[in-house]
């Protein structure tokens, strides 16, 4: 009975000690935290180190501050790419619902920028990433991301490339939109904007125009693959298997849309199937196209107008708006796709696409040979485009990068000073352009 109490005392004693050990441990680790935070804060980068190494391997699960902190301390102050990578593999272990979709970016960009890894190291990390969340990435890594899935399934696979391309489009345009709704009431020209407000606008503009730098990225990508030779056996092929799938239908028809694949039996085929399986203003403005197609033109209209009534996003209904515009357009309706256009800003001020749409409306051959006789005149309607797609780039940032383009091209085709001599016409004088454009724009000083 003795030895019985005696072991039991022994083991109450080993279990008493190991306690106080771990609460010590603890302690110290607290201690050693709020050390190296204040140092941290302070920009005592060298006391905090010290203190940072003892956490890194002792209280490696204390808080993921240890990490925030700590690859600053590794990346740019120790500059020790060892050191960085162990602080990003620590962190995804001990904090793996720690906003994990962007540590995983994060480290791949890392990794990339000091070639620390090779290109499928990079993509296995991205690709991790993407799985969690694609809207946590970084811009740029989106883009990386989808060109590393098109190079290793564009043969094999091209429905996975198409997949992950909508995937990817979507989560942009989320992105997009809401910084769209966000930025209307900062570009009201009638208010004041305090610093706060100032502040946000900056960031939605800086993320808009990298989110679209990344959109006309991906299309250039699938450009190369998405052909209606490529796709229309693909949907042929995968048509029976997804005939009631609405997100499926959605995807292949709009994919169809964007590559002017309209001509295509299958795309009517789609088109159908998609307003059948999903009714919505979506699917029936798609369908409107094929009701036009087919020389109703009274249903085409009512259905484009169905679609319309049915949206309530005011943002959506810009687009839907715009969408109406280029049908006015392809019938040659000129005058009429401008009017459309201007209401599609109407309900989005900051719709860059309407007014990118309004300039190549101008610039078109048949408006600049039907609104001018001389070279002066038909010079001067590559100003009033100009004006549009310098309108288009500064109200929406998103889309500043073909704007751009846009604007090179016609900045290089208004009249010269020669020219303007010749007409004898004063520099910086108004002048109104004839025929159905009527706008009065200012002559080129």
């Amino acid at each position: 009975m003795k030895k019985i109490t005696f072991l039991l005392a022994a083991v109450l004693l080993f279990a008493s000690a190991k306690t106080n050990a771990q609460e010590d441990a603890k302690r110290e680790c607290t201690m050693k935290y709020n050390l190296f935070k204040g140092d941290f804060q302070s920009k005592k980068f060298d006391e905090a180190y010290t203190n940072w190494i003892y956490l890194m391997d002792n209280c490696k699960d204390l808080s993921v501050n240890i990490y925030k902190f700590g690859s600053t301390l590794a990346e740019d102050v120790r500059k020790d790419p060892v050191l960085a990578k162990r602080v990003y593999e620590q962190r995804l272990q001990f904090f793996p619902t720690k906003n994990p979709a962007k540590v995983h970016s994060d480290y791949a960009t890392y990794l990339s920028k000091n070639k620390l890894a090779s290109a499928d190291e990079i993509f296995s990390i991205l690709e991790k990433g993407y799985n969690i969340d694609p809207t946590k990435m970084g811009v740029k890594n989106l883009y990386v991301y989808f060109q590393g899935v098109t190079d290793r399934n564009k043969d094999t696979n091209p429905q996975k490339v198409f997949d992950t391309y909508d995937d990817v489009l979507e989560n942009v345009n989320k992105k997009l939109e809401g910084y769209a709704k966000k930025l209307v009431p900062l570009s009201d020209s009638t208010k004041v904007l305090d610093k706060r407000q100032k502040s946000l606008k900056r960031a939605y503009t800086v993320n808009s125009k990298a989110l679209g730098t990344v959109e006309s990225g991906l299309d250039a990508i699938i450009s190369e693959i998405a052909t209606c030779e490529r796709l229309v056996p693909l949907y042929e092929r995968d048509f029976e298997a997804n005939k009631s799938n609405s997100v499926w239908l959605r995807r292949a028809v709009s994919r169809m849309f964007k590559k002017g694949c309209q001509d295509e039996p299958m795309y009517e085929t789609l088109a159908k199937a998609y307003a059948e399986a999903a009714p919505s203003p979506d699917s029936y403005s798609f369908y409107a196209g094929i009701l036009e197609k087919n020389g109703d033109k009274s249903g085409a209209v009512a259905m484009r107008q169905k679609a319309f009534d049915l949206e309530t996003d005011p943002l959506k209904k810009a687009k839907y708006k715009l969408k109406f515009a280029q049908a006015a357009k392809s019938r040659g309706q000129l005058s009429r796709a401008r009017s459309l256009a201007r209401e599609a800003i109407s309900f989005n001020p900051n719709f860059g696409r309407a007014y990118l749409f309004i300039a190549n409306l101008y610039a078109s051959k048949s408006s600049i040979n039907g609104c001018g006789k001389s070279e002066f005149e038909k010079r001067m309607v590559y100003v009033a485009a100009l004006n549009k797609a310098r309108r288009a780039a500064s109200v929406d940032p998103s889309i500043s990068g073909v704007a751009g383009r846009y604007i090179r091209s016609y900045k290089g085709n208004v009249p010269s000073k020669k020219v303007i001599f010749t007409a004898g016409v004063n520099p910086g004088s108004s002048y109104t352009i004839k025929c159905w454009i009527g706008e009065t724009v200012r002559v080129p000083n």
